[in-house]
């Protein structure tokens, strides 16, 4: 029931929308109909550009994040787990990941270029330092009494970490992963409108194609694109895995 009524708001949303270009409430170079946005869409997905530059886009994605997971998760527990890099390492993460993803644009294309390592370095700088934030977070909230338990059963050192207080910290890890993917997203953005390469052309460059065009079907249609990919990556990948884990570790809800 509750499926249905969202489905029923959006289609009025949707209708409404396409009345008010039909009578010229506003132009449709302002904001296009709903069906102008649907026929970009559907020709885009027939010729193959849509699909195409998806692909091309995720895999960029996939690579950025990915690589900032490997960084970020043992870096994260490393911060947690000594002072000094707490006091040092720990701050440096902080201020950057206040530092909007754009901002790394400039540089990346000053340092490489415009070819694909200069995406990947802005999709990284992007993802790591909200993912080493949250694993330092993830172990910091794990209870004290989980390791004294493991330690008077025989556990030490490294054991300890990798069987307990990972393991125990996995709920919030997953949560900064789930918001690690959303900045890789916004940097990936940012990233393929700013730089221009040959080897492929992603979502982010039909977006920047679309404004020089003055063609606003386009870009609200590939801005619909990538809020279904978002919405069916977190629906897919995230949201049962998060779930797996809280009940896991009995923090689901009742």
């Amino acid at each position: 029931m509750r499926r249905l009524v969202c489905v029923s708001f959006f289609m009025v949303i949707l209708a409404a929308w396409e009345m008010c270009v039909h009578y010229g409430f506003w132009s449709d170079m302002l904001l296009p109909a709903p069906s102008q946005v649907a026929g970009y869409c559907f020709g885009a997905l027939a010729d193959g550009t849509l699909f195409w530059s998806s692909l091309v886009t995720l895999k960029r994605l996939c690579v950025g994040y990915g690589v900032g997971l490997l960084l970020g998760l043992p870096l994260g527990i490393l911060i947690a787990r000594f002072l000094i890099l707490e006091d040092t390492l720990g701050v440096v993460a902080l201020g950057l990941q206040a530092l909007p993803s754009v901002c790394w644009a400039p540089l990346a294309l000053l340092w490489f270029g415009q070819n694909e390592t200069a995406i990947f370095f802005i999709v990284l700088m992007g993802s790591l330092w909200s993912i080493v934030i949250a694993t330092d977070n993830g172990v910091r909230n794990v209870p004290p009494i989980y390791a004294q338990a493991a330690r008077t059963m025989g556990s030490k050192g490294l054991r300890t970490w990798l069987t307990v207080i990972v393991p125990a910290s996995l709920p919030f890890i997953v949560s900064g992963m789930k918001q690690s993917w959303a900045f890789a997203w916004r940097s990936l953005m940012a990233a393929e409108i700013y730089v221009t390469v040959l080897t492929g052309f992603g979502l982010g460059h039909l977006l920047h194609y679309g404004r020089e065009l003055h063609a606003m079907d386009t870009v609200v249609g590939v801005m619909a694109v990538i809020i279904t990919i978002g919405l069916l990556t977190d629906k897919v990948v995230f949201s049962p895995f998060e779930r797996f884990i809280h009940r896991r570790w009995g923090t689901a809800r009742s």
